[in-house]
């Protein structure tokens, strides 16, 4: 791609969507070669691809979050916040995606198989076992918002799907227009 992009003379590269569009060396690549990326810069790339990072970057910046607890080596930690949110927790990879290195954690006795088989995946499909748990929202609905922004600092919704309908959390149907959203929440959540 780069080679083709060189030869050709150029000025822009839309990834696409999938693997390359989330490939902070990609991204990287290109900047080196003085190539507009279509997509966030490999920096904000390197950022959000670790959800802990990603997690710690919203809630500093007054975005809410759902609560969870990011270090597993204090057993004591663990059942505190169990204590706390109560079950079902769910334990995700820091450096995940698409549903790998995922379990659901109903009852207690599950926890330390769970944490280990989401390990091992997690390892498997990322290079990376970390992991960390959140309260898990037993019916929560998944919206998303598209935005268009430009070197300028303009910056636009291209409106919601709901992605709720999904199968080993991985997105089965996405619907737009949401029809869960009021105009008002839709609105807000825009903003």
């Amino acid at each position: 791609i780069i080679t083709a992009a060189t030869i050709t003379n150029v000025d822009a590269i839309h990834p696409g969507y999938g693997f390359l569009s989330e490939n902070q060396r990609f991204a990287e690549i290109i900047e080196e070669h003085n190539i507009k990326f279509i997509g966030p810069k490999s920096n904000h790339i390197k950022m959000m691809g670790n959800k802990i990072a990603a997690k710690k970057i919203m809630d500093e910046n007054g975005v809410p979050t759902v609560p969870g607890l990011n270090d597993l080596s204090d057993q004591d930690k663990v059942k505190n916040f169990i204590d706390d949110v109560g079950l079902p927790i769910i334990i995700k990879a820091a450096s995940g995606g698409g549903g790998k290195g995922m379990r659901v954690v109903k009852e207690i006795n599950e926890l330390n198989k769970s944490i280990s088989a989401a390990k091992i995946e997690s390892k498997k499909s990322f290079n990376d076992d970390t992991v960390y748990i959140e309260k898990f929202l037993t019916n929560p609905k998944h919206i998303e918002i598209q935005i268009l922004a430009d070197t300028k600092g303009n910056v636009i919704t291209l409106g919601e799907r709901d992605c709720s309908i999904q199968r080993k959390h991985q997105k089965l149907i996405e619907e737009s227009p949401s029809t869960v959203l009021t105009s008002e929440e839709r609105e807000e959540i825009c903003k």
